[in-house]
């Protein structure tokens, strides 16, 4: 389990520690790990996914045995959930694959208890390193531009990239995962963001948290934790983690 997803659980842990009986659900869950993680320290949890085209994760969500009982897929933008059934949902690199922001938000505003908590962890459009296929500013470019096209091309013959064994040629590579990134990436302002999410939460920035929790996960950080910690220093650091990987927002059902 990498990094953010161990802070995912520890968030969980943390909060059904405070809050005894917490329900929680994975809103975007793939194949499941993280709600097993949950399941094995003895939370109450399930997992919603809609399985879009670009992944791959609903064979192992089926293996694992949970698909269609602990793990329930999204049809038609419904969640297979009673109103008010989760005291926590969370989601990690999942909005930025939502088209309809909106609707997303509202279905889990419908799920969550009236003094529930969502933990959302995803990039904005600001960020510079497109993290999927790893190449810096490819979401900047308009759809089908020649110049994005042949700008990935060069940084992946540059040996830039991830999933490099996928195509044969820098070319088609760069062809193929442009095209993934418009089909399954949607990627929006830091403002437009907020105000979606003000429609159904109250929202704080939280990057501080996840920075502090991964300099802890290695051995001899804690003073470098620390020093995360003073204000002056957290604020600029939160500033440079957007643009570098993605934000963290934890937020609060608000009355409609």
């Amino acid at each position: 389990m990498d990094v953010t997803n161990r802070f995912v659980l520890d968030f969980a842990i943390r909060f059904a520690r405070e809050c005894p009986g917490a329900t929680i659900l994975d809103f975007g869950c793939g194949a499941g790990y993280l709600v097993q993680a949950l399941r094995a320290a003895g939370l109450d949890v399930a997992g919603a996914d809609v399985y879009y085209g670009g992944s791959t994760t609903r064979a192992d969500a089926e293996r694992s045995g949970l698909l269609g009982v602990v793990i329930r897929e999204i049809r038609y933008g419904r969640l297979d959930f009673a109103n008010s059934s989760f005291d926590l949902v969370v989601n990690n690199q999942v909005i930025e694959h939502v088209a309809d922001l909106d609707a997303a938000l509202r279905e889990i505003h419908r799920v969550l208890k009236p003094d529930g908590t969502v933990l959302s962890i995803f990039p904005s459009r600001d960020v510079f390193r497109e993290g999927h296929i790893g190449i810096p500013f490819a979401h900047w470019f308009p759809s089908g531009s020649r110049l994005r096209f042949y700008y990935t091309w060069a940084l992946r013959g540059l040996g830039l990239g991830t999933w490099k064994q996928e195509a044969p040629t820098c070319r088609q590579w760069a062809a193929d995962k442009l095209r993934w990134i418009d089909e399954h990436t949607h990627y929006r302002p830091r403002r437009e963001i907020f105000a979606a999410f003000g429609r159904y939460f109250e929202s704080r920035h939280r990057e501080s948290d996840y920075i502090r929790y991964r300099l802890l996960d290695r051995p001899g950080r804690g003073a470098l934790a620390a020093l995360a910690g003073l204000p002056v220093v957290s604020a600029a650091a939160r500033a440079v983690f957007r643009k570098l990987a993605f934000m963290v927002i934890v937020s609060r059902r608000a009355a409609r």
